[in-house]
């Protein structure tokens, strides 16, 4: 598997909410050939091209909400990245917290976007 490079503050990973896993799964990998690592009953990694997880399928029983995808970023510095964000004016609204393969937490913007950004563990 190839190790994606994952750079400071870009955009990383993109999650989907969805209220069926299996059959999101199923629809993907029908419609686009996706591949998935299964982390549970509720979460599936996409897996791109190269073998790295792009991206992610999340169970949720509440339908997907108005905002959309929820966009990752990458931090070399997970801590520090907190700290910028909320000098910046953002509002932490989870986290930061570990999962499976690192840490992370989630953000609003001045303008109520939710983001997230994660770190290596």
């Amino acid at each position: 598997m190839v190790d994606p490079t994952h750079q400071h503050h870009a955009i990383d990973y993109v999650e989907l909410t969805v209220t069926d896993l299996a059959e999101a799964k199923r629809f993907y990998d029908g419609a686009f050939e996706w591949e998935f690592t299964d982390y549970g009953p509720a979460y599936a990694g996409i897996r791109g091209p190269g073998g790295g997880e792009v991206g992610g399928l999340r169970q949720d029983d509440e339908p997907p909400g108005a905002g959309g995808p929820l966009v990752l970023l990458f931090s070399a510095d997970l801590d520090a990245t907190v700290a910028v964000v909320e000098a910046a004016g953002g509002q932490v609204v989870q986290g930061p917290y570990e999962f499976p393969g690192g840490r992370r937490f989630h953000f609003r913007d001045p303008s109520g976007n939710e983001l997230g950004v994660w770190a290596e563990s």
